[in-house]
């Protein structure tokens, strides 16, 4: 067995993580659409753009953990949709010094309120500055993981609208 694993970087680069320092992590991810509009976050550390969402808490259901992150991070109230994607990701997050086996799910979620939190109000050390972004902006420079899921769920939400 392995002794150390590849990660990647916040940063995109890779970085060898002796295996008894990763932790185990579950996160959920929200794809927020309305109105021709994606809703993301910046990432304070890398400067692109991500999705909202964060780790589940120990006995915490996933659906309820997506709820409030999304909350914390945009202020915005979901409901959440289909279940879209799973990956498995060994992530370093290089301003902690902290490495995680990681499993992503991501779902697709609907706004119940639209009013944005202000930026100094967004309660992650991580996520900043929720905004709407018009779907045709986005592409998979711009995004911080998941690009081709997201690049291709806005391309089918824009086929559909047609």
């Amino acid at each position: 067995m392995n002794d150390y694993i590849e990660c990647r970087s916040i940063y995109g680069n890779t970085k060898l993580i002796p295996r008894d320092k990763l932790a185990l992590r579950a996160a959920v991810y929200a794809i927020i659409v309305h109105q021709g509009k994606i809703l993301l976050l910046n990432s304070r550390s890398a400067h692109l753009l991500a999705l909202p969402g964060g780790g589940v808490e120990i006995g915490e259901p996933m659906i309820t953990a997506l709820k409030r992150e999304v909350r914390e991070e945009t202020g915005l109230e979901v409901e959440v949709g289909q279940f879209l994607h799973f990956e498995e990701e060994f992530f370093y997050y290089d301003p902690e010094d902290v490495a995680f086996h990681s499993f992503r799910f991501v779902f697709a979620c609907t706004p119940l309120t639209f009013e944005l939190v202000s930026d100094e109000k967004v309660d992650d050390a991580e996520a900043e500055c929720p905004r709407w972004y018009n779907i045709q902006q986005i592409d998979e420079t711009t995004l911080q993981g998941f690009n081709g899921l997201i690049v291709n769920y806005l391309k089918k939400i824009e086929v559909e609208e047609r």
